[in-house]
């Protein structure tokens, strides 16, 4: 097994902020210590700047030196673009000049391609991932699915490995996909003591979308606001859309087209989105068993807690609360 040779593409050309600090500091961290009582031979890391080499401020004062350009990129085993400027994300400006082409250029090389968070905007503007499955952070997937048809966009995962091209999801997901990328060059038991030395999982369960709020956003719609909030206080009870439409006062089918233009989703689905974020919210502020939370949020026995959970969260209620409880209600 070999480490080979990582370059880092340092891609914000109006400084870095903190969030893309941080994420570049996961690559860093991981692929820029060695590590000699693990491995004989570490990665040999490379920052390469879209600017000038050497040139860069970032935040809080924070300035970058680097003597490698775009052109570091070439001959690298492994390329990783972190996050890219906000305006090439929200407001779809171009890339920072040469970047596409560079990438282009290392990935028809041999390079294996690696993108954190928004970066996996980067590898799909240069038409890397154009008939792959890949994922970003849950908050810009659908600007990447909608931007690139191309692009099958997953928002469920913390990272995708479709052999010689991945991608993760935002801030901590990226060390997710780093340390699996050290798992894959060097083996279970170096990936798992790094992830020790690091005070990380060496593998953390479920994906995105325990991280997703579950909750659908407030309905403009006055006929449906007093309705849908009756509801939301009385998840306890056996609720179903015959029941919302009479106390709406409307026929079921005219409370279904109503409240799937406002909300984007079905009652049936509206109402098991707010149950589930009844239970997220019991998990993460009470030390309630599990019976008791699937009893107050409307989702019935503990194994259907479970199911529901597993199936839309992506983790059971006990993972979900170890990672999320704050303290027990007074």
């Amino acid at each position: 097994m070999s480490a080979g040779s990582v370059a880092v593409v340092v891609a914000d050309e109006i400084g870095i902020p903190s969030w893309d600090l941080y994420e570049l500091s996961i690559p860093i961290t991981v692929f820029g210590k060695p590590q000699p009582d693990l491995a004989d031979h570490w990665y040999d890391l490379r920052l390469c700047a879209t600017r000038e080499p050497g040139s860069g401020s970032g935040d809080f004062g924070i300035a970058l030196r680097t003597p490698y350009g775009l052109e570091g990129l070439v001959g690298a085993d492994t390329v990783i673009v972190t996050s890219v400027p906000d305006a090439c994300v929200e407001e779809g400006e171009p890339m920072p000049d040469g970047l596409c082409d560079a990438l282009r250029a290392a990935h028809a090389g041999g390079a294996r391609m690696v993108s954190l968070c928004t970066g996996a905007f980067a590898l799909a503007d240069a038409g890397i991932l154009d008939g792959r499955r890949a994922t970003a952070h849950w908050m810009h997937t659908a600007q990447l699915a909608a931007r690139h048809p191309k692009v099958t966009v997953d928002d469920s995962v913390l990272y995708v490995d479709d052999g010689d091209v991945l991608t993760s999801a935002g801030l901590t997901a990226g060390l997710d996909l780093c340390l699996h990328l050290v798992r894959r060059d060097l083996g279970a038991h170096v990936a798992n003591q790094l992830a020790r030395r690091m005070v990380v999982p060496a593998h953390r369960p479920g994906g995105q979308a325990q991280f997703i709020d579950l909750s659908v956003p407030e309905t403009d719609d006055e006929g449906l606001g007093p309705v849908l909030e009756w509801a939301r206080a009385h998840l306890d009870r056996p609720l179903t859309v015959d029941d919302l439409a009479r106390r709406a006062a409307m026929s079921p089918r005219t409370f279904y087209r109503r409240l799937q233009a406002a909300t984007g989703t079905t009652p049936l689905q509206w109402l098991l989105n707010q149950r589930l974020a009844r239970a997220q919210s019991l998990l993460e502020t009470t030390d309630l068993p599990v019976e008791k939370v699937g009893e107050l949020s409307g989702l019935g026995t503990a194994n259907n807690l479970r199911h529901h959970f597993l199936k839309q969260v992506g983790v059971s209620p006990g993972d979900y609360r170890r990672s999320f409880f704050a303290r027990p209600a007074a």
